[in-house]
């Protein structure tokens, strides 16, 4: 146990040292805790300065407190190499065991910033530890990372390697694999592994909801339903709820309404998500006001809608250009007790983006700091591009601002546009600044942001400053720490794409970024949605 000593000053001294360390444990300030130890990790530089800062804090490291200090180095985006170094040695110490969030925490940071070297050394550590804290959530967490950036084939080789990891490699296991297909891949691609890998496990109701939950079709859709009636399975809930979705959003509002009259016929109450899906679905169909009244008449079957279900309704009236319904409606929201959440702030961002209004995107970003609603990823985005559209310097350096101070959004993709912006505008030392905030947080800058601003840096003679900043650049090593194999094959998928498409790309930069996994989620890039999945997704 680490507790601060009392010094040979203190007026105490007389007091029985057991006496001194009840006081202390009864005056226990868990959040005081987690942010002293949260500051230790962002403000320290080495190893050895950080195990002194914690042994001099006298803070009693429990397992409880290393979990939410975790917790807080993900949402804050903190240094993620004096993360693993707290993270080692809190788990050196004598008789301590981490528990199973602290590791898929950690492994989670570590995915983020891709450093999946240290994430299977990691794994490999846990292993001879203690075996039981790597579950399937663990499994699930490292392959959503990995196949961020890595292929199809990779992803499905990592999953394999989990079997001399994971005590109990089951079904669970191969669930965990088709939800990361689905979510970080395409629906061919989980479609393609589960008929390779079915026969070595035995799929189960979880299985079939995983792979009916992604289709965008209803003809993909029926045809797991049926497969899944053909085994023997009994849909529940979640099963028609897949079913309502892919109809809503294939428009088909008749059939949709067929598995509400199928469900009730079962004994099967449809839930909340079954409704939102509804409300979705007659938004798309140009019913916004239909959709409404379907808020009310969810409340006849014993049903209240809660945040999504109005974002849903809120959506469609955006869609309509009718914001004056979508305040009603969030106003309504706030009467029965509901907070907006990110989401919904997002819907009217995108409203006025279109629109190119600056001074309502700009109240709303205040209202929701006033009601202590943090905004997310997309938030950012539409703000500081928005900003960068009519060169709104202070308005961006407020953002940014604010997302240092408060940890939210992301530092890497807001950070490309601040920069083009601040560059632009000639505005040197504001970004040095903000370059500087953002390597502290440990995120690494773009080398597209880090040339704009060294070209800068050269033209204004600033060369001591330059040479402190590649400096700094150099400690993140190279772009991507994953194995070489990996560069290389994203490389020859986007030569493969490029031969698909039967011309060769004129943007040499789009290239780099999707080698470097920037832009694999970015639905707009023809390369990923027609050859890059298509080469890294080969049959297994």
């Amino acid at each position: 146990m680490l507790l601060r000593r009392c010094s040979f000053e203190s007026p105490f001294r007389c007091i029985p040292s057991s006496i001194l360390i009840l006081c202390r444990l009864f005056s226990f300030n868990p959040d005081d805790d987690v942010q002293k130890v949260y500051s230790i990790i962002s403000s320290t530089s080495s190893s050895e300065e950080l195990k002194q800062s914690l042994k001099s804090s006298g803070i009693f490291l429990s397992n409880d407190l290393i979990d939410q200090v975790l917790k807080r180095v993900r949402f804050s985006h903190a240094n993620p190499s004096q993360t693993l170094e707290f993270f080692r040695y809190t788990g050196r110490r004598k008789g301590f065991y981490h528990t199973p969030f602290s590791l898929d925490t950690m492994l989670y940071i570590l995915g983020r910033s891709r450093m999946f070297g240290h994430v299977w050394d990691l794994l490999i550590e846990a292993r001879r530890k203690d075996q039981t804290v790597i579950t399937s959530r663990t499994l699930m967490v490292v392959l959503a990372r990995i196949a961020k950036v890595c292929s199809v084939r990779q992803t499905v080789e990592s999953f394999r390697r989990f079997k001399k990891l994971i005590p109990d490699f089951d079904i669970n296991c191969f669930n965990a694999l088709l939800r990361t297909l689905c979510q970080e891949k395409s629906m061919t691609d989980a479609r393609n592994v589960y008929h390779s890998l079915k026969h070595s496990f035995r799929p189960n109701l979880q299985t079939f909801n995983i792979l009916l939950s992604g289709w965008k079709t209803p003809e993909d859709a029926e045809g797991f339903f049926e497969e899944m009636r053909e085994m023997g399975v009994t849909p529940d809930v979640v099963t028609y709820n897949c079913l309502v979705d892919v109809y809503c959003k294939g428009r088909q509002m008749e059939k949709a309404y067929k598995v509400l009259d199928e469900m009730r016929e079962r004994d099967l109450s449809p839930d909340v998500i079954t409704y939102t899906c509804i409300i979705g679905g007659l938004g798309l169909i140009g019913q916004p006001d239909k959709a409404r009244d379907v808020l009310k008449e969810m409340k006849e079957y014993g049903c209240y809608p809660d945040v999504p279900a109005y974002n849903a309704a809120i959506r469609n009236f955006c869609i309509a250009k009718r914001l004056g319904d979508s305040y009603g409606l969030m106003d309504e929201m706030m009467e029965k007790g509901l907070s907006p959440n990110a989401t919904t702030y997002n819907l009217f961002f995108r409203i006025y983006y279109w629109c190119n209004d600056l001074q309502s995107s700009w109240n709303m970003y205040k209202r929701m700091m006033v009601v202590g609603c943090l905004p997310n990823t997309q938030s950012c985005m539409f703000l500081i591009r928005l900003f960068r559209r009519q060169e709104k310097v202070e308005m961006a350096l407020q953002l940014w601002s604010d997302m240092v101070e408060k940890g939210f959004g992301s530092y890497t993709l807001v950070s490309d546009v601040l920069f083009d912006l601040l560059c632009d505008t000639g505005k040197l030392r504001e970004a040095e600044k903000c370059f500087l905030e953002m390597i502290e947080k440990g995120q690494k800058p773009s080398m597209v942001s880090f040339k704009r601003i060294k070209v800068l840096m050269e033209l204004a003679n600033r060369h001591e400053e330059l040479q402190s900043l590649t400096q700094k650049m150099a400690t993140f090593g190279r772009p991507l720490p994953t194995d070489d194999g990996i560069m290389k094959g994203m490389a020859r998928g986007l030569s493969a794409v490029a031969e698909i498409e039967g011309k060769m790309t004129k943007r040499p930069d789009m290239s780099l970024r999707i080698c470097r996994g920037t832009c694999v989620k970015d639905s707009s890039n023809v390369a990923q949605k027609r050859g890059f999945n298509c080469y890294l997704g080969e049959p297994v």
